[in-house]
C-alpha cells in the first residue's frame, strides 16, 4: 500500500510540475507534505536523511552574493563595453552574448546568470531595433551549455557534487570542462550560420550603442570592489577545496557572510534576504522528499535493479544508457527532479559490483545538463528566459525553440557520447 502511495504522490506531483499550472515549489512542498501526511516517512527522516540541506545552503549562499553584487552595476558595465568592442555588429554580439553567458553560468549558475543577462540584452537589442529572440535562444543554450562544466553551474551538477563526497569542483572543471567547451564551439558555428541571414543592423543603430557609455551603469565603485573580491576569493576557494579541506557550501557560506558584513551598512541585510529567490529554495525542499518517498518503499531499489539487468551490469552500456536517457527525459521534463531520482539509483550500483561510478556520473551530468536544450521546459533557465521574454513582448513559441533546440541537443548528446566513451570506457572493452 505504502509502494502505490508513494508512487502515486510522486508521479501526481511530476505531472502537476512539467504543466506549470500551478508555482512549482507549492506543488513539491505539497508533495512532500502529502508524503509525509500518507505515513511514508516521519518529519525527522525527511530531515535528517533526505533533505540535502548542503545544497540548499550552497544555492542560498551563491544567490545572495549575486544579489549583492549585481547592485553595482558591474554585470551591465561588461554587456555594454563588449558591445561596443564588436562595433554592435550582431553576429559578433551573439557569440560574445553567449560566451559571456556561458562563463557566468559556470562560474556563478545558469538561472542566476540569464535573470542578470536578458534585461541587458533586451536593451542593447532595443538600442540596436534587431530581432531580440536570436540572442534570447543563444542566451539559453549557453547557459546551459556553460552551467554544464562545473559543480556550481547547473542544479543538477550541484545535486551530484553534494551526493558524491570525492568529486569537488575541480573534478567537475576536469572531466567536463573540456567536452563542454568543444560543444559551445560547435553549437555556436551551428547559430551563427543559421542566423548569419536574420540578424542585420544599420549603421545608424550600431553608431547610437557605441556612443553609450558603460561606466555610466556603474553605482557603487566601492561596492564593485568589495564584492568582485569577495566572489574572486570564493571562486578561488572553490578551486582550492581539496586542500583546504574545507566543504564547499562552507566556503560559499563564508563569501555571502563576509560581502554581507563589508556592505551591510549600504545594503540592508532584511532587503538582502528579500532578494533570494526563495521559491527555487523551498522546490528543492519539497523535490528532495518526493525523491525520498520513493527511497523509503523501495522503488529507487528497484530501478537500479532494472537498469542492471538490461545492461547486465556492463559500465560502458550503462553509462551511455543513462547519458541519452537523461539527455531525452530531461529535454521534456525539468532535469532537477529526474536528477534527485536518478542519484539514489546510481549509488545503489555500488551494492551490485560496480567500484568505479565516476563515468556515470559524468554521463548523468552531461545528459541532464545539455538535455534541458531541447524543448522549453527541459530546464528552469529556459522558462525564466522565455517568461522575461513575454514581459518585453518578444515571446518565442514552445515549437520555435524546439526547431533551434532539438538539434542542438542531439549533436551535444553525439559529442558527449564520443568523448565518454574514448576517456573513460574504451579501456574497459
Amino acid at each position: 500500500m505504502e509502494v502505490t502511495l508513494a508512487f502515486i504522490i510522486f508521479i501526481i506531483s511530476y505531472v502537476f510540475i512539467i504543466s506549470e499550472k500551478i508555482n512549482r515549489a507549492l506543488v513539491a512542498c505539497l508533495g512532500g507534505a502529502a508524503m509525509l501526511f500518507a505515513g511514508i516517512f516521519s518529519m525527522d527522516t525527511a530531515f535528517m536523511q533526505y533533505i540535502d540541506w548542503h545544497t540548499i545552503a550552497l544555492l542560498l549562499s551563491m544567490m545572495i552574493l549575486v544579489s549583492i553584487t549585481s547592485q553595482s552595476g558591474v554585470f551591465e558595465y561588461v554587456a555594454v563595453h563588449v558591445a561596443r568592442q564588436v562595433d554592435g555588429k550582431p553576429i559578433p554580439l551573439l557569440v560574445f552574448i553567449s560566451l559571456l553567458t556561458a562563463i557566468g553560468s559556470a562560474l556563478l549558475n545558469n538561472v542566476t546568470t540569464v535573470l542578470l543577462v536578458v534585461p541587458i540584452v533586451l536593451t542593447l537589442t532595443k538600442i540596436l531595433k534587431v530581432n531580440a529572440v536570436p540572442f534570447l535562444l543563444s542566451i539559453i543554450l549557453a547557459s546551459n551549455i556553460g552551467g554544464t562544466a562545473t559543480l556550481i553551474g547547473d542544479p543538477p551538477n550541484l545535486m551530484i557534487g553534494q551526493a558524491v563526497e570525492h568529486l569537488t569542483f575541480n573534478d567537475f572543471l576536469i572531466h567536463l570542462g573540456p567536452v563542454v567547451a568543444i560543444i559551445f564551439i560547435v553549437v555556436m558555428a551551428g547559430l551563427v550560420y543559421y542566423y548569419r541571414k536574420a540578424l542585420t543592423v544599420s549603421a545608424e543603430n550600431r553608431r547610437k550603442l557605441i556612443e553609450v557609455d558603460p561606466k555610466s551603469y556603474l553605482k557603487d565603485k566601492v561596492l564593485i570592489v568589495k564584492s568582485l573580491s569577495v566572489l574572486a576569493i570564493t571562486t578561488v576557494g572553490f578551486v582550492l577545496q581539496p586542500l583546504l579541506n574545507v566543504d564547499l557550501t562552507s566556503i560559499a557560506m563564508g563569501g555571502a557572510l563576509l560581502l554581507m558584513l563589508l556592505t551591510y551598512e549600504k545594503q540592508d541585510v532584511e532587503e538582502v534576504f528579500k532578494s533570494v529567490e526563495w521559491v527555487t529554495l523551498f522546490f528543492f525542499v519539497g523535490l528532495f522528499m518526493l525523491v525520498g518517498g520513493l527511497k523509503e518503499v523501495g522503488l529507487i531499489d528497484e530501478i537500479a535493479k532494472s537498469i542492471i539487468f538490461y545492461t547486465d551490469g556492463d559500465l560502458p552500456k550503462t553509462a551511455l544508457l543513462i547519458l541519452w536517457a537523461s539527455g531525452i527525459i530531461s529535454g521534456f521534463v525539468d532535469n532537477i527532479p529526474f536528477v534527485a531520482a536518478m542519484i539514489p539509483v546510481i549509488l545503489e550500483f555500488q551494492s551490485y559490483g560496480m567500484t568505479n561510478l565516476d563515468p556515470l556520473w559524468w554521463a548523468l551530468a552531461l545528459g541532464a545538463c545539455l538535455g534541458g536544450n531541447a524543448t522549453l521546459i527541459g530546464a528552469s533557465s529556459n522558462v525564466i528566459v522565455a517568461g522575461l521574454a513575454v514581459k518585453a513582448k518578444h515571446s518565442f513559441s514552445y515549437m520555435e525553440f524546439l526547431k533551434v533546440g532539438a538539434p542542438v541537443a542531439l549533436v551535444s548528446f553525439i559529442i558527449s557520447t564520443i568523448y565518454i566513451y574514448f576517456r573513460y570506457l574504451i579501456f574497459f572493452y
